[in-house]
């Protein structure tokens, strides 16, 4: 008898007729011959709903991290429950399980949570019994019991920790599309299904904007050696398997490309061209829990240089009030600039290691567009740039048709 994690994304489950219609899936693969674990996520628009009751009643301030934690995990609750039900009615034999339940343990940190460990015996037990085990995804339990949240898209991450955990013979991630695409098909309308990518190329691109997978899931399935397929909830059309690189894997340039909107720039101007000030700089961020992406510093004339970085708007007040601070203690005659208002666009291929050229042809491609570059990074797998946010889409479309993608 095999064992299959199946992992449910909001819009799968956005309405008690798609919950019915999980359900069903869900019965159907069990009596197929198998023992199922159903992760769940929080119906579409419930998660964005409850943020907003929380900045309604707390307008002054901004809510307490724990409590939004204990907030936010009601949602993927009441979707595993109304799961169960709906199994329970078609004749099926159905529980559910929080995270805290399901032995999912998580460090202290609310709203952004790393799992430490899972104890997976209560799963295993009611597997035993015969019962279909419907989880609730995104949240875990702190070492004192404290509720946590494991950041958007955590779901993900769930059901990719619980398939390690029970050594699930397979993992789907099931979403409102077919699989993987080269580009976000609702924004360049050419772009296709890809059939299999590797890990490194799934999280280049989880990591720079596409919203199939989140980023730490994918990096915990290369860790752990899950291979899994990302397929859509509404047909049993093939989906995209995501597994450890292959050579055959090299032969395509460029796998695909992201698109990432609502990020922030930060530029701190004229400080002190010596040792420890980026470390001053980066190590008050990471305290504050804000992530970074891109970070680009200028070459020093004069003893003094510029150090710009990314990150998502959201986290842009937070950065300002954690920097203000220090400016003083960086030397010179020390400035901050934010900018808003702008997006990332990658382009990804784990073929990039051994073909030449892309860069200069994804330039070239913008330049005849007319879009200007702001920054640049690389990596060995990757090219990414930073536009004006107004342009993503249209730089999209010119970079996916540049690569025949």
């Amino acid at each position: 008898m095999s064992v299959i994690v199946q992992k449910y994304g909001g819009t799968s489950v956005g309405s008690t007729e798609r919950i019915h219609n999980v359900a069903k899936r869900i019965l159907e693969t069990q009596r197929a011959g198998n023992q199922v674990v159903a992760v769940v996520s929080a119906m579409a628009g419930v998660t964005n709903r409850l943020i907003e009751m929380a900045n309604e009643v707390s307008p002054e301030n901004e809510p307490t991290e724990r409590e939004m934690d204990v907030l936010l995990s009601t949602g993927e609750q009441t979707t595993i429950a109304l799961t169960s039900m709906a199994i329970n009615a078609l004749g099926g034999k159905a529980i559910s399980l929080t995270g805290a339940q399901a032995g999912i343990f998580t460090d202290g940190e609310h709203t952004r949570a790393r799992i430490s460990n899972i104890s997976p015996d209560e799963v295993q037990r009611l597997l035993d019994e015969e019962y279909i085990v419907i989880l609730a995804g995104f949240q875990g339990s702190s070492p004192d019991g404290r509720i946590t949240t494991l950041g958007r898209g955590g779901s993900d991450l769930t059901a990719i920790a619980m398939a390690a955990a029970i050594n699930a013979d397979l993992c789907q991630i099931l979403t409102d599309v077919d699989g993987v695409y080269t580009c976000d098909p609702r924004v360049v309308s050419t772009a296709k299904k890809i059939d299999e990518i590797s890990y490194d190329e799934m999280l280049e691109m989880a990591s720079s904007g596409s919203k199939v997978m989140q980023s730490r899931s994918v990096e915990f399935a290369k860790k752990f050696g899950v291979k899994f397929e990302v397929k859509s909830s509404l047909n049993n059309n093939p989906g995209t398997i995501v597994t450890e690189e292959h050579p055959n894997m090299e032969s395509v340039v460029v796998r695909g490309i992201s698109i990432e909107k609502e990020q922030a720039k930060v530029t701190i101007e004229n400080v002190s061209d010596e040792p420890g000030v980026a470390s001053k700089i980066f190590h008050a961020i990471s305290e504050s829990g804000v992530i970074i992406d891109m970070i680009v510093q200028n070459v020093s004339k004069t003893n003094h240089t510029d150090i710009s970085f990314t990150l998502h708007r959201s986290d842009l007040k937070k950065a300002k009030q954690t920097i203000e601070p220090i400016l003083e203690n960086l030397g010179g005659n020390v400035e901050m600039e934010t900018t808003d208002g702008i997006g990332k666009l990658s382009v990804v291929g784990i073929g990039m290691r051994s073909h030449s050229g892309v860069a200069a042809q994804m330039f070239s491609a913008l330049a005849k567009g007319g879009i200007n570059i702001q920054m640049i990074s690389t990596s060995e797998i990757k090219t990414a740039v930073i536009i004006e946010e107004g342009s993503l889409e249209e730089a999209a479309n010119i970079v996916h048709e540049a690569f025949n993608l």
